[in-house]
């Protein structure tokens, strides 16, 4: 992918133990790669960990006390075999849509050496009060910063 003003890219390590018997990193491991690209990208979900390196794009510092952010759906195509390597895969980030009470988030995983794609996904985020379980909407500091890091879904 020609890297866009609004795709912010991190770098995933791969680790040994992601590999499966063909030498492939494992599907399982694939979602767990996208939780880290999403950290790296947006930080912390609020409320867990310690204070570290500010993400480009500080979404989760703008979640109120008490949030959970949910994953509510995953969606995980593979064009090519990511092999293991020794090498942070590219991982290129976006939102690809903001509704009223979610977020979608596109990610296009490449081979850090040949660039070649080889994974496209997208997981959709809800906010919920983890006290009453309630569904919470989108603010408007969200919106704002997800705007600058909108585009097309990958998927399209």
């Amino acid at each position: 992918m020609e890297t866009s003003a609004h795709v912010i890219r991190v770098n995933v390590p791969l680790r040994w133990s992601d590999m499966d018997a063909y030498g492939h990193i494992n599907n399982v491991e694939v979602i767990r790669m996208l939780e880290e690209a999403r950290i790296l990208a947006f930080g912390p979900p609020g409320g867990t960990g310690a204070h570290g390196i500010e993400p480009p794009v500080p979404l989760f510092n703008t979640v109120p006390p008490n949030t959970q952010s949910l994953v509510s759906e995953h969606r995980v195509k593979y064009l090519a075999p990511l092999e293991y390597r020794n090498v942070p895969a590219d991982v290129d980030i976006w939102f690809s849509s903001v509704k009223g009470a979610s977020l979608t988030i596109s990610y296009l995983v490449s081979d850090p050496v040949t660039n070649k794609a080889c994974i496209k996904a997208e997981t959709t985020l809800a906010f919920v009060d983890a006290v009453t379980g309630a569904l919470l909407r989108v603010t408007a500091e969200q919106r704002e910063l997800c705007g600058r890091h909108t585009g097309t879904s990958v998927f399209a």
